[in-house]
């Protein structure tokens, strides 16, 4: 994959755009190109084929204490868009009082760098990949309850240079596929939906190390099954959580409240550093790297401000030990920052994100959990859900599974699950040694999307379960 046939040049030209930046106290060129791929069928019919190309340059610039940013399309223009950067500094300058302290320090990062992938997906035709998706959304109808259904193949191919004023010259290539399918099961009145997916950073063997006919039945199946399942009683409850739902507490209910610019306006967890916020059981991470399993789809080497995108342990065994930085952040907390700055596109800003948020995996074996839980529900399928700054939560999951006397006894129709993720962390008493990300077809909204995973093992623990339609 060679995005930047055309435009060789390019890094070449960001590096020189530095030396024209006086007046400045940093400035930050970051050129990227992108083709995006979607193939979606709904109901039999091909509903949309695209595939697009953008390439552009952002430029970032520090001037008295307050930031200025422009970006362009047109390479010929860098000159003229760091000048804009740097007047609309000025600006800001002139009427803002609270202005940026400075930058905290940090090894950038020289090199050039590409994410690991078996099966180029620049190899595999377009033909193929509308193949996957007519395939998948005809066999997840395959089942006669299901009335409607829809397959989606989409994926990213991004090279990237980023060259900075403190030694920043890198160079990124990328690559992020996912498919997913939808089953929507019908009798009467009745309804239910059913959804499988995978999203990775990865090639085209990567992503379908299973079929993609398996994620389809699987879905259809799912569907047509909980036309017959009953409604969850809502209650307070012991629940076991899969790796789907443990990543969207990790994410959602967790690492959000964790982002230094979140703590900074007053989250729940501003005071609460060296504190015991969950069980002692309790390790959860953000990383930039795809540690314990392959392949996660939020995996980034270099954070968009040439700083290395390693492990932050944010709780270490129920402690709270670290929040997630930039280097403006990194700098009024007096800490190194943690590789948490990126940009969506050539033309958004750096923004505090998470990449892989996840709980490490602990010794319980997932028929062990089951076995000692008297009565309580196992939990799968992350649906949607929201949380606040305050931690708490509330979660779709599509799938409850009634636990008995140590036996799981029924299927039962999706549910929510809430709670404050806090309490519920301090909760868990077992947590299990299967672990998987399994949030990788989603993407993180905060004010412009970012590709982002999550997951963990199975866990035990305690929340507020309630039937949902």
């Amino acid at each position: 994959m060679n995005l930047l046939s055309n435009d060789g040049h390019v890094i070449d030209s960001l590096r020189s755009l530095i030396s024209f930046s006086k007046g400045t106290s940093y400035v930050e060129t970051r050129y990227q190109a992108r083709v995006t791929t979607e193939v979606t069928f709904v109901n039999g019919e091909l509903e949309r084929i695209r595939v697009a190309e953008n390439r552009g340059c952002g430029i970032r610039v520090l001037v008295n204490g307050c930031w200025g940013f422009s970006s362009t399309n047109n390479l010929s223009l860098l000159k003229e868009s760091l000048s804009d950067a740097i007047s609309a500094a000025r600006v800001l300058a002139q009427a803002k009082k609270n202005k940026v302290k400075g930058l905290a320090k940090s090894k950038m990062v020289t090199g050039t760098f590409q994410t690991s992938s078996n099966g180029n997906l620049s190899d595999i035709d377009i033909e193929q990949k509308v193949q996957v998706a007519k395939e998948g959304e005809k066999a997840a109808r395959s089942n006669r309850a299901v009335k409607a259904a829809s397959c989606g193949y989409r994926e990213t191919l991004d090279h990237k240079a980023i060259v900075n004023s403190d030694g920043a010259d890198v160079e990124i290539f990328d690559s992020k596929p996912e498919f997913s399918v939808v089953a929507i099961a019908k009798r009467g009145s009745q309804s239910a939906t059913a959804h499988e997916g995978i999203g990775v950073t990865g090639g085209w063997n990567d992503l379908f190390k299973k079929s993609h006919l398996e994620y389809a039945l699987t879905a259809s199946e799912r569907a047509a099954k909980l036309l017959d399942a009953k409604q969850v009683r809502g209650s307070k409850s012991t629940i076991i959580l899969d790796p789907a739902m443990v990543g969207l507490l990790s994410h959602e209910a967790i690492g959000h409240t964790v982002e230094a610019d979140f703590v900074l306006s007053g989250s729940v967890v501003k005071n609460k550093m060296g504190e015991q916020v969950a069980s002692e059981l309790v390790t959860l991470v953000d990383s930039g790297k795809s540690e314990i399993a392959n392949n996660a789809g939020g995996t980034i080497i270099v954070d968009d401000e040439g700083v290395d995108a390693g492990r932050t342990a944010i709780i270490e065994k129920g402690i709270l030990k670290s929040f997630l930085h930039n280097r403006e952040s990194a700098m009024i907390f007096g800490i190194e920052p943690t590789g948490n700055a990126r940009a969506f596109q050539y033309d958004d800003e750096p923004l505090i994100r998470m990449r892989n948020t996840f709980i490490e995996p602990g010794t319980d074996k997932l028929e062990d959990m089951i076995k000692d839980t008297k009565h309580g529900y196992v939990v799968k399928g992350a649906k949607n859900g929201q949380a606040d700054a305050n931690g708490e939560f509330m979660f779709g999951a599509e799938e409850v599974y009634l636990i008995e006397n140590g036996e799981v006894k029924q299927l039962m129709r999706g549910a929510s699950i809430s709670g404050n993720a806090f309490e519920v962390l301090r909760s868990v008493d077992l947590v299990g040694d299967e672990f998987h990300y399994d949030i990788g077809t989603g993407y993180c909204g905060k004010y412009q999307p970012a590709k982002v995973d999550g997951g963990g093992p199975y866990i035990r623990c305690i929340a507020v379960i309630g039937g949902q339609q």
